[in-house]
């Protein structure tokens, strides 16, 4: 299965997610729905939030030119809000799952999306 495949079904297909995107590590997108693209600078900051008591939670973070407050942050996730919109990003192995909601989603609903791809990516060792 490609990377965009799993953005395309795995993600936007479930109709509770807006926007996706896979990056590697390093900052490199692999795969992401129509539009969405990190500046460097955007992925540098959310990739070094991913840790305990995150700067995250003072400054916020930028996807895409969009500013999201930090609800939550730790070695594995990290959740933003905006208004009645948000993101749960999921740092797996190798990757990083990035999956917008608007209104129509609840923040749980997109995070049991997100995390169990991030799950079933690290059980094949991504």
């Amino acid at each position: 299965m490609s990377w965009q495949t799993y953005v395309d079904a795995n993600l936007i297909g479930t109709n509770k997610i807006t926007g996706a995107a896979i990056y590697g590590h390093d900052g490199g997108k692999w795969a992401s729905s129509a539009g969405f693209e990190l500046k460097p600078e955007e992925f540098k900051h959310l990739i070094s939030g991913f840790k305990p008591n995150s700067e995250l939670f003072g400054t916020g973070f930028y996807l895409a030119g969009v500013k999201y407050f930090t609800i939550k942050a730790d070695e594995r996730s990290v959740y933003g809000k905006k208004e009645s919109s948000g993101c749960v990003c999921v740092k797996t192995g190798k990757a990083l799952i990035i999956a917008l909601y608007d209104e129509n989603s609840t923040p749980g609903e997109v995070a049991k999306i997100a995390e169990n791809l991030a799950d079933y990516l690290i059980s094949v060792s991504f």
